[in-house]
């Protein structure tokens, strides 16, 4: 009996989280209309890689679907509400990066679109940032953080967003042999490792128009033509330069924001808001 309650319990809290769930989906019209079309078009996409062949590509579907939740799970896990612009928003980026980006390549066929991706993702990890520790300000009986430590502390939670991101880019790319940290052709080469009296000496090495990959036999591997490979490197730190520049021009407007007690309609539409508990809770007295 006590087994087959907690198993009643088990599937009736299961009922809720999906009844909230599409609920909350369905509190906006529009943030509704933009999770089917994102799910649509993930399912449309691993239909056609399956029938042209492509079976490699179904698993950055699959993720994008798997992802579009990732609004309503915030909302659960910290008890906030999510501004359907910021929904309409964090669904358009899952979209760009999963199945424009990787599935249809635009990170390699289209200038700039992971700088552009790098630039929205620290605008919204310091939006995210900033809503979190703010919530937990205005919960205090006396709320102490001032307007200034509140935007260095989203600031340097989206920062540390990105970092982390690289950390995933490096270890995706060193264990699994992916090319998450996308290359350069660069032209001109400094290194102390050329030089050769070891005196820490740097050696320019410039005007490179073609290199050559060699085995240990001599045999030729590749020709890359254009210039020198830079592995990762420069898109690692172009990555983290345009983090820092989306956080920075969200910090500035959160501090406003804040320091004018929200009166600022346009931040308003990006940073999250506590969860208003339900009416019950508040007529209840402790007994």
């Amino acid at each position: 009996m006590k087994e087959g309650k907690e198993r009643q319990t088990e599937k009736g809290a299961r009922g809720s989280f999906v009844k909230r769930m599409f609920g909350r989906l369905r509190a906006h019209g529009a943030t509704f209309a933009a999770w089917l079309c994102l799910q649509a078009a993930a399912l449309a996409a691993a239909l056609f890689c399956l029938f042209t062949g492509r079976t490699e590509t179904i698993a950055f579907c699959a993720l994008t679907s798997l992802l579009s939740f990732l609004p309503f799970l915030l909302e659960e896990a910290f008890r906030v509400r999510l501004p359907a612009t910021l929904e309409i928003i964090v669904l358009s980026f899952v979209f760009c990066s999963q199945m424009l980006g990787e599935g249809a390549s635009f990170y390699v066929n289209v200038p700039f679109w992971d700088s552009l991706l790098h630039l929205v993702n620290g605008f919204l990890c310091a939006a995210v940032g900033f809503a979190l520790v703010d919530i937990l300000n205005r919960r205090r009986s006396r709320p102490a953080l001032s307007p200034l430590f509140l935007t260095v502390v989203a600031f340097c939670f989206s920062m540390t967003v990105g970092v982390l991101w690289e950390f995933f880019e490096f270890f995706m790319d060193s264990v699994f042999r992916l090319d998450m940290q996308k290359d350069f052709l660069i032209d001109t080469v400094r290194s102390v490792l050329l030089d050769e009296t070891r005196q820490n000496v740097v050696i320019s090495v410039e005007h490179i128009a073609k290199t050559v990959l060699l085995d240990d036999a001599g045999e030729v591997l590749a020709v890359i033509e254009g210039g020198f490979l830079d592995v990762g490197v420069i898109d690692t730190m172009k990555d983290l330069i345009l983090n820092f520049l989306g956080a920075l021009a969200f910090s500035f407007i959160g501090y406003f924001y804040v320091l004018h007690r929200g009166k600022g309609k346009f931040a308003k539409q990006f940073i999250p808001a506590a969860e208003k508990p339900p009416k019950d809770e508040h007529s209840r007295k402790p007994k």
